[in-house]
């Protein structure tokens, strides 16, 4: 992660970004022409535990992004694996490409 989009924060504070949050990234796994190039990306899945209104939480195996252009528009066809509700509810685009919706 290089940087969280519309965060206001404190001097010195260190921004943090959650499940359905915007955020800049540089490519680490994936094809060659991908790798160490900077996108725009939305955070689908996190192992951190995320806290519903309900009281319960949700915590996945791994972290996950879906990279999208300025516009908004998603950059892949495809998600795979689970995709966070908080995720969905912001981003249509996302929970219409996505296969699950935890």
């Amino acid at each position: 992660m290089v940087q969280v989009t519309k965060a206001k924060g404190r001097l010195s504070r260190v921004p943090a970004a959650s499940v359905g949050d915007s955020i800049v990234c540089v490519v680490k796994k994936g094809p060659p022409e991908l790798k160490k190039t900077v996108f725009g990306a939305v955070i689908v899945r996190q192992k951190y535990p995320v806290r519903r209104v309900s009281g319960q939480r949700v915590v996945f195996e791994d972290n996950a992004a879906v990279i999208i252009t300025p516009e908004g528009d998603l950059k892949g066809t495809d998600i795979k694996g689970p995709v966070a509700s908080e995720a969905a509810e912001k981003w249509p685009r996302i929970a219409n490409l996505a296969s699950i919706i935890v």
